[in-house]
C-alpha cells in the first residue's frame, strides 16, 4: 500500500468542476517510486525483447505464437500484478500497475491482448465472483495459465448492450443454465480458455418488466460453443478478434456471475477501469510516436536542411508533445484518486475487490473524459508522425503505417467517444441530483457574478495566479454552458445530443488544463526545472480557451435567442478571455528540446 498517496485529500469524482485542488493531493509521475519504476521497466523490457522481434510474425498471427507470448508475460508476473496475493497475483496498487500498462503500451497488437485479458476478461470475477469462482479462476488467470476474454457486443447490440438477444434458461433441475446465443469483436476469442458471457435469463422468477441482463462464466471447452474466423481488421492485426456462438451451451448455475438481472453492474462498472487503462496505453504509444517523429524529422533531410530546422515541423514535434504530456498529467491525477479512494473504502470496512470497483465508479467521470480526450489525442499524434515521414509514413514498410491504423479503434471499443461524451455529462448530472455534488451552489453564484462589475485583476499576487484564473473561468464558462442548457432542456437534454457533446468538451478541456496546471505547481515545489513544462503548459491553456469558447458558443446558439443570447455570449467572451501569449516561440523551444535529446523526453 501506499500510504503517502494513501494519506492524501480525496476529492470526489466529477468535483474537480466546482472545487480546487491542491498540487500536494495529487501524484505525478515524477514521483515514481522505486518500485514503480522496476514494474515500469519490467513490462518496457518484456516488450522489447519477447515481442518487437516478432511483430511481423505477430501481425501475421503465426499460429499459437500470441498465446505463448501472452503466456510467457504471466510466468513473469505481467497478468498478476493487480490480483490480490492470496489469489496467485501481487496485490499491486493501482498507481504501480499503472506504470506497468504504460510500459506494456509499446506491445501493439497484443498490448491489446494483455489489457483485455488482465481488465475486462478477469475484472469481472475479482468485483463479482463469488469465493468458490476466484479461488478457481484467478490463480490461473494470474499466471497465465488461463486466458480470458469478454462476450458482451452481439450483431444487434453495441452501444445498447442491454439490448443483447442472447438467452440463457434456467433448467427444471436448477442445475444449469442453456446459453444461446451470438456476439462478436471478442478480443481473445481465438485462445481464451473462458468467456465473461452476458446473457437474458429466461424463466429465472425474474419479475415482469425488471431486468433480466446477467453474466455468467463460460468454459470455452464446454460443448456448444465454438468460435468463429479470425476478423479482417483495419488495425490491430495481430489480435485475435473472433465471434463466439454458444448453441444449447449447459453452463453450471455456480458460473453465474454477480447477481441475476445484475449484469449491468458488471459491464458498466468493469468499463470504467478499461476506460482508465485504454488512455494509460495511448499515453504510452503517444511517447514512442513522438520519439519515432523526432528522430525520423532530424535524420530526413530536403533542401539541404534536416526538416526538423523548418518551423512547420517544430511546430508539430512540440504539439505532439504538449498534448501527450497535458494528457498524462490527468491520467496519473486519476489514478492516484483511484487508489486514494480504494484505500479510504479499505479503512471504512469495504473488502478489495469491493473498494477498487467502488473507487473505479467515483471517478466514472474522469474515465470517460480520459477516454476520449486521450484516444483523440494519440489520433492527432500518430497523424502528424504520418505527416513528418511523408511517403514513407504512407508505406506499411514504415512503423507510422501500422501505428496510424492501430489508433483507430481506440475511439471506438471501451465504448465510443460519442458515448463516452454523453455519459461524462450525465453521471455529472447524476451525481448532482443524488446530492454527491453540489453544482447548485456555484452556478447561483455565477448569475450574481454575470450581473456586477467584471474583475480584471489577477487577485493574489501568488505563482501561477494568471493560470489559475483561466482554469477558474474555464469552470464558470462550464457552468454558464451546461447550467443554463439543463434549466431550459430538462427534462428533453438527452435528446439534444449535440448540446451535451458542446459540454463535454468543455469539461474534457477543464480536467486536462488544471491537472497539467497542478503538475506544474508540484514539480516546482519539488524544485524541478519548469521552464519546458511551463512552456507546454500556456501553449496548451491558450488553445484550449479558444476551443471552450467555440464549444460553449455552438451550444449557446443551440438553445437560446434574443436577450438571453446576448447575455449569455457576453459571459462566454468574459470566461473565455485570454492574454496574448507567443505560442510559436514557446512551441520552437519545445521542439529545440526534443530535438536536441533526440526523443520524447518530458
Amino acid at each position: 500500500m501506499n500510504t503517502e498517496t494513501a494519506s492524501k485529500n480525496v476529492t470526489l469524482g466529477g468535483e474537480f468542476i466546482i472545487k480546487d485542488t491542491a498540487p500536494e493531493d495529487i501524484f505525478i509521475p515524477e514521483e515514481k517510486t522505486q518500485e514503480q519504476q522496476m514494474m515500469y521497466e519490467m513490462s518496457r523490457d518484456f516488450v522489447n525483447s519477447e515481442i518487437i522481434p516478432h511483430t511481423e510474425r505477430i501481425e501475421h498471427q503465426e499460429e499459437g505464437l500470441a498465446l505463448s507470448i501472452l503466456k510467457k508475460a504471466g510466468e513473469h508476473g505481467l497478468l498478476g500484478a493487480a490480483i490480490p496475493e492470496e489469489y496467485g497475483g501481487f496485490g499491486k496498487d493501482y498507481i504501480s500497475t499503472t506504470f506497468l500498462t504504460e510500459g506494456f503500451s509499446h506491445a501493439g497488437s497484443l498490448a491489446v491482448s494483455m489489457s483485455a485479458h488482465n481488465g475486462i476478461g478477469t475484472l469481472p470475477i475479482l468485483y463479482f465472483g463469488t469465493e468458490e469462482q476466484k479461488q478457481k479462476y484467478l490463480p490461473k488467470l494470474a499466471t497465465g495459465a488461463m486466458m480470458a476474454a469478454y462476450c458482451l457486443t452481439e450483431p444487434g447490440s453495441g452501444s445498447d448492450a442491454l439490448a443483447a438477444k442472447s438467452t440463457a434458461r434456467l433448467s427444471d433441475d436448477k442445475k444449469f443454465y442453456v446459453l444461446n446465443g451470438q456476439k462478436m469483436w471478442i478480443t481473445n476469442g481465438g485462445f481464451a480458455d473462458i468467456f465473461i458471457v452476458f446473457a437474458q435469463v429466461e424463466n429465472a422468477g425474474i419479475p415482469e418488466g425488471k431486468s433480466r441482463f446477467t453474466a455468467f462464466i463460460v468454459e470455452a471447452n464446454s460443448p456448444g460453443v465454438t468460435r468463429g474466423e479470425e476478423e479482417r481488421k483495419m488495425g490491430i492485426k495481430g489480435s485475435s478478434t473472433r465471434q463466439i456462438f454458444f448453441q444449447d451451451v449447459k453452463v453450471p448455475a455456480e458460473n453465474l456471475l454477480g447477481e441475476t438481472g445484475r449484469g449491468h453492474l458488471i459491464a458498466f462498472n468493469i468499463l470504467n477501469i478499461g476506460r482508465h487503462r485504454l488512455a494509460v496505453a495511448m499515453i504510452g504509444g503517444a511517447k514512442l510516436l513522438s520519439t519515432i517523429s523526432v528522430q525520423y524529422a532530424k535524420q530526413r533531410e530536403q533542401f539541404k536542411h534536416s526538416i526538423s530546422d523548418f518551423g512547420a515541423i517544430k511546430y508539430k514535434l512540440a504539439e505532439q508533445a504538449i498534448r501527450t504530456w497535458v494528457n498524462e498529467s490527468a491520467v496519473y491525477r486519476a489514478s492516484s484518486d483511484i487508489e486514494n479512494k480504494k484505500h479510504e473504502l479499505i479503512e471504512e470496512g469495504k473488502k478489495y475487490h469491493e473498494a477498487l470497483m467502488g473507487a473505479a465508479e467515483e471517478y466514472a467521470v474522469e474515465c470517460a473524459l480520459l477516454k476520449f480526450t486521450s484516444s483523440e489525442m494519440v489520433d492527432y499524434v500518430v497523424d502528424e508522425c504520418v505527416q513528418i515521414h511523408g511517403g514513407i509514413g504512407f508505406s506499411e514498410e514504415a512503423a507510422p503505417a501500422r501505428a496510424y491504423r492501430d489508433a483507430r479503434i481506440n475511439r471506438i471499443f471501451e465504448g465510443t467517444n460519442e458515448i463516452n461524451r454523453l455519459l461524462s455529462i450525465d453521471m455529472l448530472l447524476k451525481r448532482a441530483l443524488k446530492g454527491k455534488l453540489d453544482l447548485m451552489s456555484p452556478a447561483m453564484a455565477l448569475q450574481k457574478e454575470l450581473t456586477s462589475v467584471p474583475d480584471f485583476s489577477n487577485g493574489e499576487e501568488a505563482d501561477y495566479a494568471h493560470e489559475k484564473k483561466m482554469v477558474a473561468n474555464m469552470k464558470k464558462a462550464f457552468l454558464l454552458v451546461a447550467g443554463t442548457a439543463v434549466q431550459k432542456l430538462m427534462p428533453h437534454l438527452e435528446r439534444e445530443q449535440e448540446i451535451i457533446m458542446n459540454a463535454a468538451d468543455v469539461l474534457g478541456e477543464i480536467y486536462l488544463c488544471e491537472s497539467a496546471l497542478l503538475r506544474v505547481m508540484k514539480l516546482k515545489q519539488l524544485s524541478h526545472d519548469v521552464s519546458f513544462q511551463e512552456d507546454m503548459l500556456h501553449v496548451y491553456l491558450h488553445d484550449a480557451m479558444e476551443r471552450v469558447n467555440e464549444s460553449g458558443l455552438n451550444a449557446i446558439e443551440s438553445f437560446a435567442d434574443g436577450d438571453e443570447l446576448k447575455m449569455l455570449l457576453m459571459g462566454l467572451k468574459r470566461y473565455t478571455k485570454a492574454e496574448n501569449f507567443n505560442c510559436k516561440n514557446a512551441r520552437r523551444r519545445i521542439a529545440d528540446k526534443l530535438i536536441a535529446e533526440n526523443k520524447y523526453c518530458f
